[in-house]
């Protein structure tokens, strides 16, 4: 069959980031990204230490002195409202309560926001003014010298807010500095540093709530809705940012961090229709960007792979029309297992968008997304009737959007984290966004969860199963907006292995026989992205109307 190409409208990039943040916009656009694997620190002015690019699997920006401080900055003075995200390691300490640290809006080597990851097991967030600190908020957090966490430091007008894996979380007002460069520091301590990332943030804004609760005759949540917003820190001040508009990402998928901005799939590559299975795995397994468009009924094959099949980096996947399929076999996203590989290779899959398939009939996963693959779409698409899984999240993946899927006549749907016994891949990643989806009699894993700081759940329809969420691990779940029809347990914590955390707001429970358990505090998803949530009352009419193929 015939190939059709052509090249797709490349995205507007970086020019523009800094118009767009002195306008006020709310886009997230890149202003500054160095992951240090051009082998030097161009950009970059240091004091104090021993600074040089040197290997940690990957090229990293180390510095290697603990016998005072140390700091490097980069970027622009003027910068005012943004995100900067860097991962950290500290590997050796001169002494107790030593430091790596993360800096914002820095005037000087002596006067910055910054998050400091200490080896007391703390996170603060501190200002520096003319050399003399003030600890603003802290946290308790497991620092391990050798390990790698990521850090990330949001300053938006007055409003600072930190974080360490997407969990640990500190928050504080401060007039003190409006803008400043970003930077990275060590206090005594010797540190590795990569993956730095600075996307500009919208100006302070009050976060979204939820709908009121609908009257009438369903059954309102039983569990303690009317508390207070159950997040672990405050949320930004001032309103949001609109949510993104449709046939557009959002949630998770959405945030910055390992060096990308966002997620665009195949934007900027060329487009191809295939129809043939040949053609499909030619594609997907190509470097660079494409959106494959797949046109009628392809099947995979099982052969040495049980049948999954690789897609790799910066691909968009959607189907044609309603009719468009899968069928046999399913899609692998990541790099091969190993359980050596504790922190995100630079090879790591990274930038898919899968919408407007039905995928069927594999023999193991329909799709499986693993090792340290991030920024990922699964959107419009209906699934149904694989061997295992019919979309599963694991080993490290993060920064994931799951929304507008019918999932149906399958048993264990959806599983975030594969095993009790693998947080040292799975630990402060996973995050996932979960919402507008059908689980129409998918009998149980409506996602079930380890270890993730946050997978948010909202403005979901269950229909007849046997258990909607399960939180385990100490995962944290933001459970809002969903309507649960006929499902024994709609959400637990009281489950197989170590306990969960789960907050709820504002869902609807008709004709089920427990209420949804709760545990512990999360982190209001506000703080990450902007969303709106539809008056859970309406969900029974919208999400089958608009989930699944046929639909975009």
């Amino acid at each position: 069959m015939k190939v059709r190409s052509r090249l797709a409208t490349a995205a507007v990039a970086a020019t523009v980031a800094a118009a767009l943040l002195y306008a006020g916009t709310a886009d997230a656009a890149t202003l500054f990204n160095d992951d240090f694997n051009d082998g030097n620190s161009a950009g970059w002015t240091t004091s104090g230490g021993t600074w040089s690019v040197t290997a940690d699997g990957t090229p990293v920006l180390r510095q290697a002195g603990t016998s005072s401080d140390a700091r490097a900055r980069a970027g622009s003075t003027a910068w005012a409202n943004y995100t900067v995200t860097a991962r950290v390691k500290l590997t050796a300490v001169n002494g107790a309560n030593r430091f790596a640290a993360l800096l914002a809006r820095a005037q000087s080597n002596t006067s910055y926001y910054y998050l400091a990851l200490r080896t007391n097991h703390t996170v603060e967030l501190k200002k520096l003014v003319g050399g003399s600190s003030t600890t603003l908020a802290s946290a308790a957090v497991t620092v391990t010298t050798g390990s790698w966490y990521t850090l990330s430091l949001t300053v938006s007008g007055t409003s600072l807010q930190g974080s360490v894996n997407g969990g640990a979380s500190v928050s504080a007002t401060d007039a003190q500095f409006a803008t400043g460069q970003i930077g990275v520091a060590t206090y005594n301590a010797a540190a590795n540093f990569d993956d730095v990332l600075v996307a500009a943030a919208g100006g302070p804004s009050p976060s979204p709530s939820a709908s009121g609760i609908p009257s009438a005759s369903p059954r309102p949540s039983s569990s303690p809705s009317a508390s207070p917003s159950p997040s672990a820190s405050p949320s930004p001040s001032g309103p949001p940012p609109n949510p993104p508009g449709p046939g557009q990402p959002d949630g998770f998928a959405t945030v910055a961090g390992y060096g990308q901005a966002t997620t665009t799939g195949g934007a900027g590559g060329p487009t191809v229709t295939v129809d043939t299975t040949e053609e499909f795995l030619d594609y997907i397994a190509r470097t660079g960007p494409y959106t494959i468009q797949v046109s009628g009924t392809i099947t995979l094959p099982t052969g040495t792979s049980d049948g999954m099949h690789n897609v790799t980096s910066d691909k968009t996947i959607v189907g044609l029309g309603s009719t468009a399929r899968l069928v046999g076999g399913g899609l692998n996203i990541g790099l091969p297992i190993s359980d050596a590989v504790t922190a995100p290779p630079a090879n790591a899959v990274h930038n898919v968008i899968i919408r407007n398939l039905s995928i069927s009939g594999a023999s193991d996963d329909l799709i499986n997304v693993q090792m340290f693959s991030h920024h990922i779409w699964i959107d419009h698409n209906d699934l149904s009737d694989g061997g295992d899984g019919a979309l599963d999240i694991k080993r490290g993946s993060d920064l994931l959007t799951v929304s507008w899927n019918r999932f149906h006549d399958h048993d264990k749907t959806t599983l975030v984290g594969h095993d009790d016994a693998n947080g040292a891949q799975d630990t402060g990643r996973l995050r996932v966004t979960y919402h507008h989806n059908f689980f129409d009699r998918s009998d149980q894993r409506n996602p079930r969860v380890r270890f993730s700081p946050l997978v948010h759940v909202y403005n979901n329809y269950y229909f007849d199963n046997s258990y909607g969420i399960a939180s385990t691990n100490e995962s944290g779940l933001f459970v809002e907006g969903n309507y649960f029809f006929s499902v024994n347990n709609p959400g637990r914590v009281e489950f197989s292995g170590p306990l969960g955390r789960m907050v709820e707001r504002n869902n609807i429970l008709v004709e089920c026989n427990h209420p949804i358990e709760v545990r512990g505090t999360v982190t209001d998803p506000a703080t990450y992205y902007p969303y709106t949530v539809d008056d859970p009352a309406t969900v029974p009419a919208i999400v089958p109307a608009g989930a699944g193929v046929g639909k975009i």
